[in-house]
């Protein structure tokens, strides 16, 4: 029978949404239902959870769910604990980087939430403290691994799109104000100086969708916007809106290609996704979204021709033919929580790791900064973690 190392791994709030539902139930439960994560060598890795939150009725309650022993409301007891081998932060963002200094302090493996910080010298901080304190260390990067993306990155990769002329990529749907009805994001993703605004949420998102698909991003021009200035929080008190909610720019990538990104949680989907990303290249194009990826190539491209007096006879829609699912996807979060598993069990450093997390934070401070100054900035190489 081949040896199973077991890893204790600390959940740092796991009672929100995403931690609860994303990296516990489908991630974390899943590898342990499966029998682990098989490793090179022989032998598998698995998961032993200890959460760990502020609310000890809502902690116990997952915990006896789940049947899961170790819960705790003391950050500083779970990690004092030499059994404990691994930090997974998810909590606000505000909170993250003094919770994630002391567990790389006390020698634990880390993995986090995005963004890593709520400022760049946060973020470089903590790139810095893990390399000298030599502990595997990852951010969690998930939309590389929905089957959409996936889809699209092999396009790339086979050279369908000839060369890559431009991005465009649109995200958003209506979060609703919450005084009539209760709103689907938390009321601190709107508060400044808890960590909220949309380019601090999902420009991190965009830095790695796009270097990994097309190349770095060398400059960014953007506009913030706070569409929705007033709204209701969790128990029905209306307050200010002091992060931007909607966020416009323009990339320039490696190469020469320009990329469009419109994020907003003040727009109706008119789309198959709440994301889509279209590629237009020399060859063909693509619109990929969380599942699907559509495609057209240049033999199949309908002749359009721009006549405002007549109706258009052409279905555009209808032209673009479904890469189909020829593999089996799994979840994306559990997917990479297999990656950093392994890769903690093995030694081995993951490629997702604190410094590319800060690059992404530091894309999104850079967008900031245009959107002040109403002016293009460009992205410097970050060199310092």
């Amino acid at each position: 029978m081949m040896a199973r190392k077991v890893l204790h791994v600390a959940l740092n709030g796991v009672t929100g949404r995403m931690g609860y539902r994303q990296h516990l139930v489908r991630s974390l439960l899943a590898i342990r239902e499966q029998g682990g994560v098989p490793l090179a060598g022989g032998g598998t890795v698995y998961p032993e959870p200890v959460l760990v939150g502020r609310s000890e009725a809502r902690l116990r309650e997952i915990a006896e769910r789940h049947s899961l022993p170790r819960w705790s409301t003391s950050l500083d007891e779970v990690l004092a604990d030499p059994r404990v081998e691994v930090y997974f932060d998810t909590q606000v963002t505000s909170a993250r980087v003094a919770s994630l200094g002391k567990a790389i302090a006390a020698g634990k493996h880390v993995y986090t939430e995005k963004p890593v910080a709520d400022s760049l010298d946060g973020a470089t901080a903590l790139a810095r403290a893990a390399r000298e304190a030599g502990v595997i260390n990852g951010v969690v990067q998930d939309k590389l691994f929905l089957p959409g993306m996936i889809k699209l990155r092999r396009l790339v990769r086979d050279g369908f799109f000839g060369r890559v002329l431009s991005v465009r990529l649109e995200f958003g749907y209506w979060v609703f104000e919450g005084d009539q009805i209760p709103a689907q994001r938390p009321s601190w993703n709107y508060r400044a100086a808890e960590g909220g605004g949309i380019v601090l949420d999902m420009f991190p998102h965009w830095h790695y969708l796009l270097e990994n698909l097309f190349g770095p991003v060398t400059a960014v021009y953007a506009r913030q916007a706070t569409h929705l200035p007033r709204r209701w929080d969790e128990a029905g008190a209306p307050y200010d809106v002091t992060a931007g909610d909607g966020a416009y720019a323009v990339l320039e990538l490696s190469g020469g290609v320009m990329a469009s990104v419109n994020a907003s949680w003040a727009v109706r989907v008119n789309r198959r996704e709440l994301l889509e990303v279209q590629v237009d290249g020399t060859h063909g194009s693509a619109v990929a979204g969380l599942r699907h990826c559509a495609v057209q190539h240049r033999s199949c491209t309908p002749r359009a021709v721009w006549n405002p007096d007549l109706p258009d006879p052409v279905d555009y829609p209808a032209q673009w033919t479904d890469v189909p699912d020829n593999a089996e996807f799994d979840n994306g979060f559990k997917v990479q929580w297999e990656q950093f598993l392994r890769a903690v069990a093995e030694g081995t450093p993951l490629p997702w790791n604190l410094a590319e997390g800060a690059r992404g934070v530091q894309l999104a401070e850079l967008a900031l900064q245009s959107s002040a100054e109403g002016r293009r900035v460009g992205v410097p190489p970050l060199t310092a973690t």
